[in-house]
């Protein structure tokens, strides 16, 4: 028996890393397998390279911003939360701050101290970790998981899936997680590419490139999802949009794109200024600078970039002067400033994709052990799991929390 393990854990990211120390800590053998040369690659990028860990909310407002799903989360936020997984960085070393009171940096704001730190826990808590290694299939006999690479066999006790999902496949994501799952029984969700930008069918705000459009409202103009709506900063790019609000909403539309081909958007880029306020605000504008011209009127409103490109949308002259312009262009100019359409047509696939949207149907996954409710001794967590959120740390926390409650190797017999 001295070659099986206790738990081998599938992907050396995040979540696994956690599941890896997790299991060794409580006197278990275990072995973290990584397809490619080196562990944490994604981790390492996560943030352009300043690894936003976790963030300040409670754990109820937390959950909440994954949706439905979120409740999920519950148990694993119970046994390891953003005041867990600070405590835990400081443990071992790396000392973390919440400069703006919500996301979470190292204090250094690098991730190579995370990597290097997480690195030496491995190796205190005694994890065997082997990389360049790529199982190729997984089978269970007489309650021993018996994993085949190219050249190796594998046995263990219980087996830890935490490979991931979809998204940058340069950085090791190809699936894999989601075909062992299937061999094992289990449901795979619809999968789709979230937290990236998006492509526009207008290209004419590429222009506005260089501006930042803050606290933009972003709402889909289909009778069907009037509901989802976003705020947050937006910015312009060649090929459509991006920013903190685009990724954060993308995960909402690449479902919706598929199933229409284009999805219609409307942006309010005024912090909500309704048409009655957007009148009444150029009205006063007016009355102190009659001479001004239309374009100078709007520069109080918008970058002078972003008012020439909607001026252009309504046809307007930006020389004229706002009783110049005819009326039926003037109804047009307050509504498109009150509701700018945009149309999405397209995104870059999980070439570019942070996470993955769906993943292992969580009908089938216990959530107070992360084991599998079909096969014993199972294990999932991080983003190979139907569970993903917006930007700011929210994907890490899961990744960290549930990897941190697979390695307990609880049993769900304790919780039926």
């Amino acid at each position: 028996m001295n070659n099986i393990y206790d738990c081998i854990v599938l992907g050396g990211g995040p979540s696994g890393i956690l599941a890896s120390i997790s299991c060794a800590s409580e006197n278990n053998k275990v072995l973290l397998l990584e397809k490619l040369p080196k562990i944490a690659a994604k981790l390492k990028a996560t943030g352009g390279g300043k690894c936003n860990l976790t963030n300040t909310l409670d754990t109820f407002e937390f959950m909440a911003k994954f949706g439905k799903n979120g409740r999920f989360m519950s148990h694993a936020l119970e046994v390891f939360n953003a005041t867990d997984l600070r405590d835990f960085f400081a443990k071992i070393g790396v000392e973390t701050i919440a400069r703006d009171g919500f996301r979470v940096f190292p204090v250094n704001h690098s991730s190579s101290i995370i990597l290097s730190a997480l690195d030496e826990e491995l190796q205190r808590v005694g994890v065997e970790v082997n990389c360049s290694v790529a199982i190729q299939t997984i089978k269970k006999e007489d309650d021993i998981f018996i994993l085949t690479s190219k050249d190796k066999i594998y046995k263990s006790k219980n087996i830890i899936i935490a490979t991931g999902g979809l998204g940058y496949p340069i950085l090791g994501a190809t699936g894999d997680g989601y075909i062992y799952a299937k061999d094992f029984g289990h449901k795979i969700t619809s999968t789709h590419p979230a937290m990236m930008p998006l492509i526009t069918k207008e290209k004419n705000f590429a222009s506005c490139k260089a501006d930042t459009i803050a606290k933009a409202i972003l709402k889909v103009n289909i009778p069907k999802y009037k509901n989802l709506k976003l705020v947050g900063d937006l910015i312009f790019t060649k090929e459509g949009l991006r920013g903190p609000v685009i990724l954060d909403f993308a995960r909402e539309i690449t479902p919706i794109l598929e199933k229409y081909n284009e999805v219609p958007l409307l942006i309010n880029f005024l912090k909500g200024k309704n048409e009655e306020e957007i009148f009444s605000h150029l009205k006063n504008e007016i009355a102190k600078n009659p001479t001004h011209t239309i374009l100078e009127n709007l520069e109080t409103l918008l970058a002078t970039s972003v008012a020439t490109e909607i001026l252009n949308v309504c046809e307007i002259d930006t020389s004229l002067r706002f009783k110049q312009i005819e009326g039926i262009k003037r109804e047009k100019l307050v509504k498109t400033l009150a509701w700018t359409p945009f149309t999405i047509i397209g995104h870059e696939g999980f070439k570019n994709a942070m996470i993955t949207r769906g993943g292992v149907d969580l009908k089938e996954i216990e959530p107070k052990t992360m084991q599998s409710k079909i096969v014993d001794g199972l294990y999932f967590c991080g983003e190979v799991v139907n569970i993903d959120g917006p930007c700011g740390g929210y994907n890490l926390q899961w990744s960290f929390s549930s990897g941190f409650l697979a390695g307990k190797l609880k049993n769900n017999e304790k919780f039926d």
